[in-house]
């Protein structure tokens, strides 16, 4: 089959993007969201009730309770709002989200002493939200 050109198909050609990057980020999303939402209760939890989580004095990278509750509280709604803005599907959504999927599993490598078995399952989710961002980004360039 084919195709005539017309004078505007020069200056803006479609690019076909395969289902697969499209379903990774809208997975991305859910997970970004969730990941977000996750955190946000954490946080405040963590801001509420000191004894939410035992922390470890001899840790070198040791921080009050309520300072992790803070620390996860903004970047749970960063995500939240990233996760949102990739369902919208906005242009500054993807990297973003990278930017704070990496903040966040560098967050949760921070927390592993205190919450090791939840901190690795964030960690791989968020480096799952940067591999299907970047990844959707390759198949549309």
């Amino acid at each position: 089959m084919t195709h005539e050109y017309g004078p505007m198909d020069d200056l803006a050609p479609q690019r076909d993007v395969s289902s697969g990057a499209v379903g990774g980020v809208a997975f991305a999303a859910t997970l970004t969201a969730m990941i977000g939402s996750f955190s946000i209760v954490a946080g405040l939890a963590a801001i509420l009730d000191d004894d939410y989580m035992v922390n470890n004095r001899r840790y070198a990278f040791h921080l009050s309770v309520p300072a992790w509750g803070w620390i996860h509280l903004v970047l749970g709604i960063a995500l939240v709002v990233v996760g949102i803005g990739l369902f919208a599907n906005k242009a500054w959504a993807g990297m973003v989200a990278i930017i704070f999927a990496g903040l966040t599993a560098l967050d949760y490598f921070f927390f592993i002493p205190v919450q090791p078995v939840w901190s690795i399952v964030v960690i791989a989710l968020c480096v799952w939200v940067i591999w299907a961002v970047t990844r959707a980004r390759e198949s549309q360039v």
